[in-house]
């Protein structure tokens, strides 16, 4: 679809001192952020009309049909903030900068771009903690109708824009000298209608997590597969987009609104259920909720055993497509399977080592998975799904640096993912297993053309469109890698390996010198996964590069203390194959090998 244009005004918020709060107390931090956003800020911009078009993990952006609604929002949300923050101690308390523009915006699939977005960014940052900062056309169109005493900062030159932004502020003394302002107000049961964004594709969905009606606890992962392969099947419908199951399984076990789902994900349709089991005997209820009315489009339940529960799951995407008019493109590897009546034990199994890999990742939970995937393909050696789960297990370990056998556990992935494609190669997940196989043999050419394909397969592969970014940046094109990586977050945005789409973004930023995006994203990256060397390393590179050392320097000593044999940039490189390719390492010594070296870290 082609990017449109159109006048918005558009709202530009984060948390002052966000890392200084993090390196505090990281996780009363955020249950304090996610708290305020729940309780306040997303209330507050949908009562104001206002869409959240994207979360940065400590900032977000909205759009405003109205420039009244957007500041009378901001100011709100500022006000509210004073009052429940009274309590807290200094060194725990959050605070909002927010600055808002009027302008001319792009919208390109579910994001916004254009100057009058960046200037709404650089306003944020000109305004104090808890203070609103605008620009001269914001303050011209409500000047007559909002009481606000902005004090005017003049022209002021900016990052990245061209001309003088003439800037008023409203700072936090003006801000707490307003009226305390009610609480938003509550959703009603029946009536009040929290519509899903405005620019949710047509068949959008997230397959929420089927319960396990069973009384045995044990049969949780029957009812997670069988999740897990509606998910890859509703992706094979022509012009779908579903939710990644990563996030979807976020909302396993809790109370969910459906109203606030669809809002959240940005989806119009929510397919949720139930698996009992006893036995062979397998029910499956099944319902299709419109996000926006709650109302049900369909309900069904359907009644079969473990050696026809895939004609079971066939019928009921088949239903589901009928219901939204919409043609099914059929899975030709079902067929494969059906035609020569794989053994339902091994199938199981399989379920079991897929239910063990989307675990957090740990030793235990890999070997596992491994484990069951072994067992699947003993038992039945023709099995295609075991052989890719075991592949897939083999390289995401090696990759990962966590082999402790990397020549032979390459070799055998190698050979299981031809063998699988040999008999079916229109599997998404084996296509991205070699991809990653490729990665680490530095083929990155192969890898990029292995993605792809597993992204033609199931265009709603968020770890797909990850591998491509990262494959792209490897070879040097770090321009062409952001779009996949930002497509990852959109269909992924609370997926468990989030912190590596954060990454992505963070490194490729870093490469093209755009450093106040880089480090935003690297701290978020290390935010939601601190344990992992990578976040701590690639911060620091960025923060040595743009001159921050007592902070770059910090980051570096958390990498030496995950890692103490990355001691050097050699050491660095030689740590990932990838990257040794030329046009990738040029840029890189350009960019973060600079920076790695103010923050203290030796070439040899």
């Amino acid at each position: 679809m082609a990017a449109t244009r159109h006048l918005a005004a558009i709202l530009a918020a984060d948390v002052a001192g966000y890392s200084r709060l993090m390196g505090g107390d990281e996780e009363g931090t955020l249950e304090r952020l996610k708290a305020h956003r729940r309780e306040l800020i997303d209330p507050r911009i949908a009562e104001h009309h206002g869409r959240i078009v994207k979360t940065t993990g400590d900032g977000l952006l909205v759009e405003f049909p109205s420039v009244v609604d957007a500041l009378k929002c901001a100011v709100e949300i500022q006000r509210a903030m004073l009052d429940r923050s009274a309590g807290t101690p200094e060194d725990k308390r959050i605070a909002f900068r927010i600055g808002v523009n009027l302008g001319d915006v792009i919208i390109d699939g579910d994001d916004i771009y254009g100057d009058g977005v960046n200037v709404a960014a650089r306003l944020e940052a000109m305004a104090e903690a808890g203070g609103i900062c605008i620009s001269r056309v914001v303050r011209d169109q409500i000047r007559d109708k909002l009481p606000y005493a902005f004090q005017d900062l003049g022209e002021q030159n900016v990052k990245n824009i061209p001309r003088p932004v003439r800037a008023f502020v409203l700072g936090t003394a003006a801000v707490a000298a307003l009226p305390p302002v009610a609480a938003p107000p509550r959703p009603s049961s029946t009536r009040q209608r929290v519509r899903p964004r405005r620019d949710a594709p047509r068949l959008s969905i997230v397959v929420l997590p089927f319960a396990n009606l069973s009384d045995d606890r044990e049969q949780e992962y029957f009812a997670d597969g069988i999740t897990d392969d509606l998910t890859a099947d509703l992706s094979r419908i022509s012009g779908s987009f579903v939710i990644a199951r990563n996030t979807a399984f976020t909302y396993k076990g809790k109370s969910i609104d459906v109203k606030q789902v669809g809002h959240d994900l940005g989806v119009r349709y929510v397919l949720e259920g139930s698996v009992r089991r006893n036995g062979d005997h397998v029910r499956v209820n099944v319902q299709l909720i419109d996000a926006e009315t709650s109302g049900h489009v369909w309900a069904d339940r359907f009644e079969t055993d473990r050696a026809n529960l895939v004609e079971a799951q066939d019928a009921i995407t088949a239903r589901l497509a009928r219901s939204l008019n919409v043609e099914l493109v059929r899975d030709a590897s079902r067929r494969i399977d059906r035609e020569k009546a794989v053994d339902p034990d091994a199938r199981d199994l399989v379920m079991r080592g897929w239910a063990a890999w989307y675990q957090p990742r740990s030793e235990a939970n890999t070997r596992e998975a491994q484990r069951a995937f072994e067992q699947a393909l003993a038992l039945e050696p023709r099995s295609t799904d075991a052989k890719i789960g075991l592949a897939t297990v083999l390289a995401v370990t090696v990759a990962n640096g966590m082999s402790s056998s990397v020549a032979q556990d390459k070799a055998r992935a190698g050979q299981l993912l031809l063998e699988a494609l040999d008999r079916d190669p229109d599997r998404a997940m084996a296509r991205y297993a070699m991809a990653v196989l490729r990665q680490t043999q530095n083929r990155l050419a192969e890898a990029r053309i292995e993605v792809e394909k597993a992204i033609a397969l199931d265009p709603n592969f968020a770890l797909a469109h990850h591998s491509l970014g990262q494959t792209l940046l490897f070879m040097g094109q770090p321009d062409a890698a952001i779009p996949h990586a930002e497509t990852a977050l959109r269909l992924s945005p609370h997926d468990p390996v989030v912190s590596t789409f954060y990454w992505g973004l963070g490194a490729c930023h870093l490469v093209l010198g755009q450093l106040d995006e880089a480090i935003d994203f690297l701290r978020q990256a290390r935010a939601a996964n601190p344990q992992l060397l990578a976040h701590h390393l690639w911060l620091a590179a960025a923060l040595g590069l743009k001159g921050d050392l007592d902070e770059a320097k910090a980051a570096l000593a958390e990498s030496l203390k995950l890692n103490p044999g990355i001691d050097s940039v050699a050491h660095w490189r030689a740590q990932r194959p990838s990257y040794n390719n030329p046009a990738f390492w040029a840029l890189l010594e350009q960019t973060g090998v600079v920076g790695l070296r103010r923050a203290g870290l030796p070439d040899e």
